[in-house]
This record gives C-alpha cells, sequence and structure tokens, in this order.
C-alpha cells in the first residue's frame, strides 16, 4: 500500500513538471535560426486595377509553427511611403514594423491595398513590390502584384449635346450617366465601359452602341470591380434603363453582364421605330431581370439572354420581336433560378391593362436546376389584342399556356449546350452536333449568328449556328 501510495505521488509530480517545462517553453522565445515559419501565399495579385481608384484589401497570414514564441525582428513594405501599395499588420498600418510577437503556434494577418497613380500607356501595365519578413536572421519575401489601367472618369456625367466615345481608353463610370432628351450618345466599337457600384445608365435620348464580332471590336459594359471573385457578381451595378423619353435606341455586339437589371424600357415608342433594337448582343448574369419592357417596343435578333434572376420580363403591353435567340436559366453559384425565364403580362405592375402583340421565331426557351419547370409564364389580364406567337421555338413547359400558340416547336427537349457546369460556374450556349435544334428553323431572312457566323439555309434553333 505504501508502495502504491509513493508511486502515485511520483507519478503526479512527474506530470506536473512536465505541465511546468512544457508551459515555460512556450512562455519563451524560440531564437535559433531552424524556427519554423510560413506564409499562406507566397504572392498577393490584384486583377486590373484603375489608375486613381483604389483597390479590393488582400490578405495573407504569417503561421508560427514553433512550439515557442517567435519574435519578428521586422515587417517591411519595401517600396516605403513611395509605393503603390499600403499594408496593415494585425490592424496596424504602416510601412515598417519592428519587434513583433507571436505566440506559439498563433498566425496574425497582413492586409495590402494598391492606388496605382496614371500614367501615359493607353496599354494595361504592370505595378510591383514586396514584403519583406526578418525573424532569427532569416528573410522571407511575399510579393505583390497589381495590374494597372489607365481610364477616362466620369463623375455623374450628363451627355448634354451629340457625342462620341472611343476605345482609346476604358470609361469608369462613377455616381451614374445620363443622356438628356434630343441627345444622341455614340459608343464606338471596342469600347469598354465600366460602372462603379450604384452607378445607373439612364438613357433619356438615344444610345447608338454598335461594335463587331471580334473580342476587341465588342463593346461591354459591366461593374468596374475586376478582381476575383467580385469579377463574377451580379448586381454589381444598377443596369441601362431607356426612359420614357428615350427613341432610336441601337445595341450591337453588346455585352452587359453583372448588373441589377441588364436592360429596361419604359413606355411606348415616341415614334414609329422600335424603341429599343438588339442584335447580336448578351446580356448576362443580371440578379433580377435581364430584358425589362413596360407597355414598349423592343426587337431582338441573335441574342443571348442568360442566368439571370428573371431573364426577359415583358409587362403593360407592348409589341416585341424575338428571332434567333437563346433564353436559358441554370442554378448557377450566385443566382437562384427561381422564375420562368420568360414572362409575359399585358398588365403593368398597377394592373392597368394594354394591347400585346408577341412573336418568337427560331429561338431557345429553357432552364434546368432551378425552382420551376415552366420556363414560359403568359398572363392575360384584360380585353385588349393579345397575340403570343412562337415559330420554331424549342421551350420547356409543363403545360402549354392557354392564351399563346406554338407552331413546329420542340417541347421539352435539352436543347444541349456544349457546357452547363452549375459547379464551376461554366456555361457555353452554343449547340452540341447531337442537338435538337439543328436545322430545325425557319427562314427569316437572318444570314448569320451571334458569333458573326453565316447562318445555313435551314437555321438551328437559338442564337449560335452549328458551323
Amino acid at each position: 500500500m505504501k508502495y502504491r501510495k509513493l508511486f502515485y505521488i511520483i507519478t503526479c509530480f512527474g506530470l506536473f513538471l512536465s505541465f511546468l517545462i512544457t508551459s515555460c517553453k512556450k512562455d519563451t522565445f524560440i531564437t535559433n535560426s531552424n524556427a519554423l515559419l510560413q506564409t499562406s501565399t507566397d504572392t498577393l495579385n490584384f486583377d486590373t486595377v484603375f489608375t486613381s481608384v483604389g483597390s479590393v484589401t488582400q490578405a495573407f497570414k504569417i503561421f508560427n509553427l514553433n512550439n515557442q514564441k517567435l519574435r519578428l525582428s521586422s515587417i517591411q513594405l519595401m517600396g516605403g511611403t513611395n509605393s503603390s501599395f499600403k499594408i496593415d499588420v494585425d490592424g496596424s498600418p504602416g510601412y515598417n514594423f519592428s519587434n513583433i510577437d507571436m505566440e506559439a503556434s498563433d498566425s496574425l494577418y497582413v492586409f495590402a491595398t494598391v492606388t496605382i497613380n496614371p500614367n501615359s500607356t493607353n496599354l494595361p501595365f504592370v505595378v510591383r513590390d514586396s514584403i519583406k519578413i526578418e525573424y532569427n536572421g532569416n528573410t522571407v519575401y511575399v510579393q505583390l502584384q497589381a495590374y494597372g489601367r489607365n481610364a477616362r472618369f466620369l463623375n455623374n456625367a450628363t451627355v448634354t449635346k451629340d457625342t462620341t466615345w472611343t476605345n482609346d481608353l476604358p470609361i469608369v463610370v462613377l455616381g451614374g450617366l445620363t443622356v438628356n432628351p434630343n441627345t444622341t450618345l455614340t459608343i464606338n466599337q471596342g469600347c469598354n465601359i465600366y460602372f462603379h457600384a450604384g452607378a445607373t445608365m439612364n438613357v433619356n435620348g438615344t444610345l447608338n452602341a454598335i461594335g463587331e464580332k471580334y473580342d476587341s471590336t465588342k463593346i461591354i459594359f459591366q461593374g468596374d470591380r475586376l478582381d476575383d471573385p467580385y469579377n463574377y457578381y451580379p448586381g454589381s451595378w444598377p443596369g441601362i434603363v431607356f426612359s420614357s423619353t428615350s427613341k432610336d435606341n441601337v445595341l450591337e455586339y453588346v455585352t452587359v453582364k453583372n448588373a441589377y437589371n441588364g436592360v429596361v424600357v419604359q413606355s411606348p415608342s415616341v415614334n414609329s421605330n422600335a424603341k429599343l433594337t438588339l442584335n447580336q448582343c448578351i446580356i448576362t448574369n443580371a440578379s433580377n431581370i435581364g430584358i425589362g419592357g413596360t407597355n414598349t417596343v423592343i426587337n431582338a435578333t441573335n441574342c443571348l439572354i442568360s442566368n439571370c434572376g428573371s431573364n426577359v420580363q415583358l409587362i403593360g403591353g407592348g409589341t416585341y420581336n424575338f428571332n434567333q435567340c437563346t433564353i436559358a436559366s441554370y442554378q448557377t453559384l450566385y443566382i437562384t433560378h427561381k422564375y420562368p425565364v420568360l414572362t409575359i403580362s399585358d398588365a403593368d405592375s398597377l394592373n392597368n391593362t394594354y394591347p400585346l402583340n408577341f412573336l418568337m421565331d427560331n429561338s431557345i426557351v429553357y432552364g434546368e436546376s432551378g425552382w420551376t419547370d415552366n420556363e414560359i409564364s403568359i398572363s392575360k389580364q384584360g380585353s385588349n389584342t393579345f397575340n403570343a406567337a412562337f415559330n420554331n421555338v424549342l421551350y420547356k413547359v409543363v403545360t402549354n399556356p392557354s392564351n399563346a400558340t406554338f407552331v413546329n416547336s420542340i417541347q421539352n427537349e435539352s436543347p444541349q449546350f456544349v457546357t452547363t457546369d452549375d459547379n464551376s460556374n461554366t456555361y457555353d450556349f452554343h449547340l452540341q452536333s447531337t442537338s435538337p435544334c439543328i436545322n430545325k428553323g425557319l427562314v427569316t431572312g437572318v444570314t448569320i449568328d451571334l458569333d458573326g457566323n453565316p447562318r445555313d439555309a435551314l437555321p438551328d434553333i437559338g442564337c449560335y449556328e452549328v458551323q
């Protein structure tokens, strides 16, 4: 019994001594050059940053991998006060930090931002710096790299006379842009227009944005956050609004992406022309509506309206012609596919009803992996003229709407797009060679597709022709 008691006392004392030694070890600093330190990355990359506009904040972590404290003798931004970059170490801004103590098995954050000064070049350029970390005679570097771009900045701008924009520099819109009534803004091929959060484009006059089929000659409207993941976020800017006084608008080879509403067209035309004509346009990743029309006139040919909260929403009557278009939605990483991709109604938001004439030829209306099996919603509430005609269309509904006609159309078959990968957020709405849409269109005089490639004598259904 005495031996057992003695053994118990010795064991307890040993455990206590071990705990004491370990605790003391954690309270002491490791000073030899073999101390283990790790950073979460060796390079921070900033995607395109417009000159004079600050970037998103990026960060990396420094890890003390030792079971003792570690003292960093310095963390230094090598460019100092002349650097385009700024850093912050665990909440403290500066350029040079000394004697930073890290607890055993602990970590700390280093934050970085960049603001790039304008220069004389029209092309993107690279700005670099580095952060030096020193400890126990060792040196570790984390590289900083940003792509800068000069731009023309417009802040709460109003176009008061006929104006033409050229593609010499990107255009960044801050605070909003307005085109006055009886005024035309012409945007030449290759222009890129970037909108800051909250900056709406209000067209009270006329917008002519005419691009060409090549990537370098298309016109792009999008938000001004180009860094991951923000360059994929829908709703990053409000979108383009064509008001009641707007007229004769034409968009050709134009992409509108990542808006809240892509394009919204209000009120009837003030003349005999369509209020908005869309040729070879892409409207994608709008968090709310891709194309919205209220008692107006829209013509769309060879257009892709994809992966929006509600792709096409036409209410309050009006006249609409869609030819060789693809309207499609999937459950993306950023937008839940809750609503039909095409909604048509003769009633507006106040339940006033107006005549409606809707014609769709050679088009795809389709969606998957969402909350609805009826991708077309048609509502007739008034006693006015109401025509909704679909010719040579591939569409997805459980039951055909009673107030619409479908001729030579394909119901509830997959169009067989090339890629629809919801997990990687990758979509390619070209058609596979086995698609049921091939050679199923009617001849309407449209000789090219969205890519500017020729159409066959028997055109394919949708915005792309299989070549």
